[in-house]
């Protein structure tokens, strides 16, 4: 094992030129954790956010969210990592030396399948900018005999495991239809095709070059966001929908929830339309309806994620991949928002 490895970090928060690679010690395991050599890493909002400050910088009353404080510098990043074990702390089961393997990205507030997300690999401790990375042998997952190549399996922890977490919090069943917003993105493509696994009739919004693009991933229906998205969804879907997964919020959520049939169910994990939100609430209680926020991902969750990547039910779309060192081109690609996919680092 080498004593050193190549990373990439920040050491301060701002824009890409904040990013800097280095040659760094390899971590230590500390007792129930694993290390891992990193064979992909995928991109997320939350590389930009963290960088920028958006989790908690102090002082910032504009913070995105309240449920992260400041991070410590300097921070290697990279929520979403897949690789192979190559070697254990104490109280390890060794047999997992050799394994291919999936990171839970998730800091947890308590053990037990249902325990709630409050930090991220990545910005609350060190992530998979780098060669190697530790995690604890509990929240790594033996998919070893998945169909997938190491850079799906990047893309599933954020993106697929909050689609899940969604979904499963949105209680969507096989028959029922279901809209999904900001499809083209990470979370949004992964809910369409998580739920059009699942047996529901998915019907997604996007708009321009990426709506074949949504098509393809499994969407029966696609509405153009440029265009009256409510008209549109009522003339394909007269009767209405059973469930609202919404990453964009804003207007979005006032015009959407006159869409769903009585006991249908809107969960929001995103904002991208706005933070704030007015709606009438007699659309809630005269109708039996659910407004669910949702972060994330529980533990059960992901465990029924990587079973669905172990049968290969879901095949995440690959937009790019980058050499670690272009860590940063990478990020301004994401912040462009031009592709349909995951972007993917490679070590």
């Amino acid at each position: 094992m080498p004593t050193t490895m190549r990373a990439v970090r920040i050491t301060r928060h701002g824009g890409p030129d904040v990013l800097t690679e280095a040659e760094v010690t390899v971590p230590a395991l500390a007792a129930g954790e694993v290390l891992v050599k990193v064979g992909a890493v995928a991109l997320n909002n939350t590389d930009l956010w963290t960088r920028e400050g958006a989790y908690g910088r102090p002082g910032d009353p504009q913070a995105r969210s309240g449920w992260r404080g400041p991070i410590e510098f300097p921070r290697i990043q990279g929520a979403d990592v897949a690789g192979r074990v190559v070697s254990v702390g104490s109280g390890v089961d060794a047999s997992l030396v050799g394994r291919r393997v999936v990171v839970d990205p998730a800091i947890y507030d308590a053990d037990g399948p249902d325990a709630n997300p409050v930090g991220l690999m990545g910005s609350e401790r060190d992530g998979g900018y780098a060669e190697y990375v530790t995690a604890p042998a509990r929240q790594v997952h033996d998919m070893t005999e998945s169909p997938l190549v190491d850079d799906q399996l990047a893309a599933l922890p954020t993106a697929y495991g909050t689609a899940l977490g969604m979904i499963e919090r949105g209680r969507l069943r096989a028959g029922e239809t279901v809209l999904v917003s900001g499809a083209s993105g990470g979370v949004g493509l992964a809910l369409v095709q998580i739920a059009r696994a699942r047996g529901a009739r998915v019907l997604a919004i996007s708009s321009g070059k990426k709506i074949d693009a949504v098509r393809g991933a499994g969407a029966h229906d696609v509405v153009d966001r440029a265009q009256d998205v409510v008209e549109q969804v009522r003339a394909i879907a007269p009767e209405g929908i059973d469930v609202g997964l919404d990453v964009v919020a804003g207007d979005l959520v006032d015009a959407g929830l006159p869409l769903l049939r009585d006991g249908g169910r809107w969960v929001i994990a995103g904002a991208l339309g706005g933070y704030q939100v007015a709606f009438d609430v007699r659309r809630l209680y005269l109708h039996n309806a659910q407004l669910i926020g949702s972060a994330m991902h529980s533990p059960a969750h992901f465990e029924l994620l990587m079973d669905l990547a172990r049968q290969g039910e879901i095949a995440p779309v690959i937009a790019a991949t980058f050499p670690l060192h272009q860590a940063a081109a990478a990020q301004e690609e994401l912040a462009r928002r031009q592709h349909v996919g995951k972007i993917v680092l490679v070590p």
